[in-house]
């Protein structure tokens, strides 16, 4: 893979950026391998799969920078309301003891019930 002067520098640039480890570790990947590493040596390096690498730096040749975001919508959604998190704060400041998050998701939905 080859990099502009411009491309590198916005990719180094990144290192340093408000942008989240995953983004930032996409373009070290593709500095990396702009600057000779093997798909294979990267992978061990960032202790990711070989096929993990490659897609990175497919989807650069393909979106470029905006590639290295997830797309928005990932992960999963939360199925807590606004509501039962205050009522779980206002529960952990009144009283002097720990939760486990089996034991916090129980009472909020005794709370409920």
């Amino acid at each position: 893979m080859f990099l502009t002067g411009d491309q590198d520098k916005t990719l180094l640039n990144l290192r340093t950026a408000d942008a989240p480890q995953k983004v930032k570790d996409r373009a070290e990947i593709i500095r990396l391998n702009a600057h000779g590493w093997y798909v294979e040596k990267i992978a061990a390096h960032f202790k990711w799969t070989p096929q993990t690498v490659r897609e990175v730096l497919h989807k650069w040749e393909k979106l470029g920078i905006q590639g290295l975001w997830d797309k928005p919508g990932r992960g999963g959604k939360s199925k807590c309301k606004e509501s039962d998190i205050v009522f779980l704060e206002g529960c952990l400041k009144k009283e002097a003891r720990t939760y486990n998050s089996l034991q916090l998701a129980q009472k909020g939905s005794n709370a409920i019930l």
